[in-house]
């Protein structure tokens, strides 16, 4: 029984073995078929796609250029078109670069360079896929662009053969030929044509030319800290130029001396010792370009450096590039010409005397001429685009003034006191002139550069909006600025053509587009790429306009008079900066002397940037003071005004700026603060037409001149006793002061003639003839204004006749019948032509003589001079001189009267 059951049981248990065995090969039996299909479906796709890119990578390569050596190093030279499409010169190709063999590199420099662009160089046969593949990685997460992965040889392959279009296509070119030049060349042969076919900016190609051109060294001469700088620069030449940009030059050098240290090149010791010296430090005094002999070359500067700028691997001078840009041919032989001797401008013979000139299109941005200096090409420096400079004033509009009109609404004659002022700091500030006029237009103050009333709009709009406000008109600043900033004290500076595009946007009403020279670029492989730059809005067209108009009044009757054109409509700003004081000592530079002058201007057409001066500090490197014939800290203006002068010829050249539908313009009554509008009755020469923006402009009307208001209770009266005319008037008392009474007379319906004026409210007038009519006038004057007069008051009144006497009465008994008294004793008988008293009139007395030839006797109770009295003389007064003004009987002053 026992053996049945366990064979039973043990047959039971095996069934269900069986029958759990079966039922899991049913479970597993369809996710395995699933995954069979999916790797099925996954190795199809995988080989369609690898067919697909193995067909389209064979497609790619069947055009690509073909490997030709002497494109590596033999450059070809590249054709630059101006404006108007007519090539205007070539460049590269047959310049002057000095080519160095392998060995006579020293491995410091190579090490440098290999650590920094390819540390794997000897390693891979062309293409780092570690390294690639790091740099697809970093590009998902951190951004395109984040990392490169080009070998050192697939760079030398681009720089010689291929655009610079990131596209699939140029990318399998790229590495075919990468191969392919790894195939053919020793890898010592590559990177010795890579560092001679490289660019270091300033016009230095080839590691040997960079060496020399930036130290003045050959290669074994070298230095670690100079070799690591050189070997920083080709990643992006311009950005990290140790001259132009030396903070961003030392940044990236101590990155190459960071690898070096990390791929085992250098030390950290010699690292360390490297970076404690300034990147600018052992840099040539005059750091030459390569000399090469194409025309407009100061403009070709700009070229080339977009190009390196915005196309990174392409060199112009090598690549056999078409370059269309925005030259004009004639304006640039006009900018040569200008800094010539022949000019007639009366430039300094001393060397260090240089002059940038950057000519822009104002609506578009678009670069027409560059000036790059005086012996552009000995000095090698630009100095249109390579310098920085303290703006000086020429800041103002940008900084100061534009910002308050944009954010707090400041009409053109928004009204600021110049008056004895500090920052914020407790530093007094000082105008110009040392002086300070009051209260005075914004349009007032910008004219005249005055220092104080700039502050106190940079002050009012805040420096950090006023910051962000010129960033955008491509003003390159700090995050943070000081109160200095609003006068044009930099820490850093800024070049003429940055200034240029900066005083374009108020031209172009608002709108800002940065400087470009080039549109287009060709390569030889028939592809192109369009470098035109984008236009922004960085500002109302109302603020745009207010600035322009006034600086149109800075040109035509400010400090920048200078450099106006009779017939353009200019606006601009000048600008002048200053010595330390202990430059001043240490140097001798006389009172009055400066390092550089500033001139900004522009027309609807062109906007140009002149900076004349002195970069190098010396006892004789200043400007000197304005004095006689001497126009030292004119030239920039005169240049301007030269310039300008010759290229506008055509009638667009010579319109005005539009003006917007966002301004008014509303004549306003000099000297009223708040702005008030002028009256009918306002002066001419007290009236000035400024801008407001839309909705802001004044509406109230100035009484300051308004018509007078007639006198009124007017009255003559006739005082018969005292035989006067009393005239007497009321005016009201708030329009008394400043206006004076002119009285007017008019006798028996006669011509009104003036009678007198007086401050008071009445007038006497005396003894007027009898029976006549007088119709007198009383009309109020104001003092400032004679023309300012109000209507007259009339009052008309006749005086009585006399009344006549009996004879008897008047005339006195005669002795004798017609008989004459004879003479008493002691008196002489009536001379020769001499008339004996007549009827009424008493002889003189004892003593007296009597009344000589002209003379008339005493009138009717009136008392003869007495003994040793004279009668009142012409300039004395009489004695009854009155408060009131009196008149004689005919309508006329008495001589005896003050006049006062």
């Amino acid at each position: 029984m026992t053996e049945k059951y366990q064979s039973r049981e043990q047959r039971r248990q095996a069934m269900q073995e069986e029958r759990s065995a079966k039922s899991g090969t049913k479970k597993k039996g369809p996710k395995k078929g699933l995954f069979k299909k999916i790797f099925l479906s996954a190795l199809i796709i995988g080989i369609v796609g690898l067919l697909t890119g193995i067909g389209t990578f064979a497609y790619y390569v069947q055009s690509t250029p073909p490997l030709d050596e002497t494109l590596l190093k033999v450059p070809v030279p590249s054709k630059v078109y101006g404006m108007d499409g007519e090539l205007a010169a070539e460049i590269g190709g047959h310049e002057a670069r000095e080519y160095v063999e392998s060995d006579e590199i020293p491995d410091l420099v190579k090490d440098a360079f290999l650590a920094t662009e390819d540390v794997r160089f000897y390693e891979h046969n062309g293409v780092d896929y570690r390294r690639l593949a790091g740099a697809v990685l970093a590009n998902v997460t951190r951004g395109f662009g984040a990392e490169g992965g080009s070998t050192i040889t697939q760079q030398l392959v681009k720089l010689s053969f291929l655009s610079t279009d990131k596209t699939l296509k140029r990318k399998a070119q790229e590495f075919y030929l990468a191969y392919q030049l790894e195939s053919r060349f020793t890898k010592d042969e590559i990177l010795e044509m890579y560092l001679n076919r490289i660019y270091f900016s300033n016009y230095a190609y080839g590691i040997s030319n960079a060496a020399m051109n930036y130290y003045g060294k050959s290669l074994d001469e070298l230095e670690l800290h100079e070799a690591a700088m050189l070997a920083g620069l080709p990643q992006s030449p311009n950005n990290y130029n140790p001259v132009t940009n030396p903070e961003n030059a030392e940044q990236r050098r101590n990155i190459v001396l960071t690898l070096m240290v990390k791929h085992g090149k250098i030390t950290e010791e010699e690292a360390d010792e490297a970076r404690a010296i300034p990147v600018d430090s052992t840099l040539t005094d005059d750091v030459e370009k390569t000399n090469y002999s194409n025309k407009y070359n100061a403009f070709i500067d700009r070229v080339i450096e977009e190009i390196s700028d915005q196309l990174g691997d392409v060199d112009p001078q090598a690549d056999g590039l078409e370059i269309y840009t925005t030259l004009d041919v004639n304006a640039q032989e006009q900018v040569e010409y200008i800094l010539s001797d022949e000019s007639g401008i009366p430039h300094l013979e001393n060397e260090d005397y240089q002059a940038g000139i950057a000519l822009i299109d104002t609506q578009s941005g678009e670069i027409r001429a560059i000036g790059g200096g005086r012996n552009h090409m000995k000095t090698g420096t630009n100095y249109a685009t390579d310098i920085r400079v303290q703006p000086a004033s020429a800041i103002k509009p940008i900084l100061d003034y534009a910002p308050a009109i944009e954010f707090l609404d400041w009409s053109t004659y928004h009204q600021i006191n110049d008056e004895p002022y500090s920052y914020s700091s407790g530093t007094e500030i000082n105008n110009w002139d040392n002086k300070h006029k009051g209260y005075l237009s914004m349009r007032q103050h910008l004219a005249d550069s005055r220092n104080i009333p700039a502050l106190k709009a940079l002050q009012e709009v805040g420096l950090d909006r006023a910051r962000d406000f010129a960033v955008k008109l491509g003003i390159p600043l700090e995050e943070e600025i000081n109160e200095a900033y609003a006068i044009g004290g930099f820490s850093n500076g800024i070049s003429p053509l940055q200034m240029a595009g900066a005083y374009s946007s108020f031209g172009s009403g608002g709108v800002y587009t940065e400087p470009f020279a080039v549109t287009k670029v060709v390569f030889q492989d028939g592809t192109s790429v369009n470098l035109n730059k984008e236009s922004e809005v960085v500002m109302k067209d109302s603020t745009a306009f207010m600035i322009t108009d006034m600086l149109k009044t800075s040109v035509r009757s400010g400090l920048a008079n200078a450099a106006n054109v009779p017939g353009l409509n200019i606006a601009g700003k000048s600008g002048t900066t200053n010595f330390a004081e202990d430059t001043i000592s240490e140097y001798g530079i006389p009172e009055g002397g400066v390092p550089s002058t500033w001139f900004a201007g522009y027309t609807p057409t062109y906007t140009a940037t002149v900076w004349t001066g002195f970069r190098r500090t010396g006892t004789d490197n200043y400007l000197r003071p304005i004095n006689g014939s001497n126009q030292d800290q004119y030239l920039s203006r005169i240049i301007f005004k030269q310039l300008m002068e010759n290229i506008s010829t055509t009638s667009e050249d010579k319109a005005d700026f539009p003006v917007p539908n966002s301004v008014v313009r509303v004549p306003i009554e000099k000297g009223s603060n708040p702005p008030l509008k002028a009256s009918e009755f306002t002066p001419s020469d007290q009236i000035t037409n400024e801008y407001f923006i839309k909705g802001t402009e004044p509406t109230k009307v100035s009484k300051e001149y308004d018509k007078l208001p007639t006198p009124t209770g007017f009255t003559a009266q006739y005082d018969e006793e005292a035989n006067v005319i009393n005239l007497n008037w009321k005016y009201p008392e708030d329009r008394l002061e400043g206006v004076t009474f002119t009285i007017n007379v008019a006798v028996n319906e006669g011509s009104p003639q003036p009678l007198t004026e007086t401050k008071d409210l009445g007038l006497v007038v005396e003894s007027p003839d009898p029976g006549a009519t007088f119709t007198f006038e009383v009309v109020a004057v104001q003092d400032e204004n004679n023309e300012n007069k109000s209507d007259a008051a009339t009052q008309t009144i006749t005086i009585p006749e006399a009344v006549e006497e009996d004879d008897e009465s008047i005339i006195p008994e005669i002795p004798g019948d017609g008989e004459e008294e004879p003479p008493g004793d002691g008196e002489e008988p009536p001379g020769d032509g001499e008339e004996p008293p007549g009827d009424g009139e008493e002889p003189p007395g004892d003593g007296e003589e009597p009344p000589g030839d002209g003379e008339e006797p005493p009138g009717d109770g009136e008392e003869p001079p007495g003994d040793g009295e004279e009668p009142p003389g012409d300039d004395e007064e009489s004695d009854d001189a009155d408060t009131q003004s009196n008149t004689n009987r005919n309508g006329q002053r008495d001589d005896s009267e003050d006049d006062d």
